[in-house]
């Protein structure tokens, strides 16, 4: 039963939300102890945002993503990223046919569906420059013709923690473009476990089977669209972002000096539009203020910027958008 949504009458939301439930059963049979990875990849796809993850190598990075690209039969690419990659290895290029003497494009890796980033602060500027560039515009350019990259689009991106030689780190600017920031560790021994048994076991290796197509996704993103916003809701979303702006006239000046810039008004949009995502997954019509708060440290990490007096004091982000989300009073 595929979900779709016609203007002016809000779609079944438990039909959405129940085939949303089989796309995670489904990745669930090749993933373990991921489940909330998948869930915010689900966030974001319904959502039209893109996703940085933070963690160390070997913690199924590529096959959350991979895995995902088959349950909602979607086109899965990887790009590793290195220093001496060219804006070409990401979009594309023309290729000169000397006996023709015409041009033909070549289409690069970015046009997939599910499109992991591997180490993006590998990459100089201008080729990270490019990803973002078509993550923001949905298009590339090539030569003189431009191509609409296909909806459901997804990046990944993933920074490793533990390197920082050679690296260009992303400016503030450019991680803003970028609707969550993930932070994956290790899983437990028990989970460690199944992971050998599924992937190193007798059997074969798992692999997940297509169970949503991407007309699918694109009509659950009308749906989302009609999900019900009160006011309170927005203005806590709101309430919550100035407070990383102005600890001080929030109430909280004792964080003045431990952040240097906060969330902008895109962040608001990504708390509000994220809320909204939560909600229709849980099966509601309507964000509540609890959806805004389940999201909001995942949208206000890569968004708070932190001074020197924060790394003395040994403070990071998250420490200081709990501190937010604790202060702040929810409606």
């Amino acid at each position: 039963m595929k979900a779709q949504s016609t203007p002016g009458k809000m779609p079944d939301i438990g039909a959405i939300k129940e085939r949303f439930d089989t796309v995670r059963s489904e990745v669930g049979k090749v993933l373990v102890g991921q489940d909330g990875l998948v869930d915010r990849l689900l966030l974001a796809l319904l959502a039209g945002g893109h996703v940085l993850l933070e963690g160390v190598p070997g913690l199924a990075k590529t096959l959350a993503v991979s895995t995902l690209a088959d349950a909602v039969e979607g086109r899965f690419s990887r790009i590793q990223f290195t220093p001496d990659m060219l804006p070409g290895d990401v979009t594309g290029t023309q290729i000169f046919n000397p006996r023709e003497g015409t041009y033909s494009v070549r289409k690069g890796p970015v046009f997939g569906n599910l499109v992991l980033a591997d180490e993006i602060n590998r990459a100089p500027a201008k080729v990270q420059a490019a990803l973002l560039e078509a993550m923001q515009e949905g298009q590339v350019t090539l030569g003189e013709e431009t191509f609409r990259l296909e909806e459901p689009f997804l990046v990944m991106a993933t920074q490793n923690p533990i390197e920082q030689e050679g690296t260009y780190p992303l400016p503030e600017a450019q991680l803003d473009r970028f609707v969550m920031k993930l932070r994956v560790g290790y899983p437990s021994r028990d989970e460690e476990v199944r992971i050998i048994d599924r992937m190193a076991g007798a059997g074969s290796v798992p692999r997940a089977g297509a169970v949503m197509s991407g007309a699918e996704i694109l009509g659950a993103r009308e749906a989302v669209r009609q999900v019900f916003v009160d006011e309170k809701v927005k203005r806590y979303a709101v309430e919550l972002a100035a407070a990383t702006r102005d600890p001080a006239a929030a109430g909280l000046p004792d964080l003045s000096s431990l952040i240097e810039y906060g969330a902008s008004v895109r962040g608001s949009l990504a708390l509000v539009q994220l809320a909204k995502t939560h909600a229709l997954l849980a099966g509601r019509s309507y964000a509540s203020p609890h959806d805004v708060k389940t999201v909001a440290p995942d949208v206000l990490r890569h968004r708070i910027v932190t001074t020197y007096e924060a790394e003395a004091e040994g403070r990071d982000s998250d420490d200081l958008a709990g501190a937010v989300l604790a202060h702040v009073e929810v409606p």
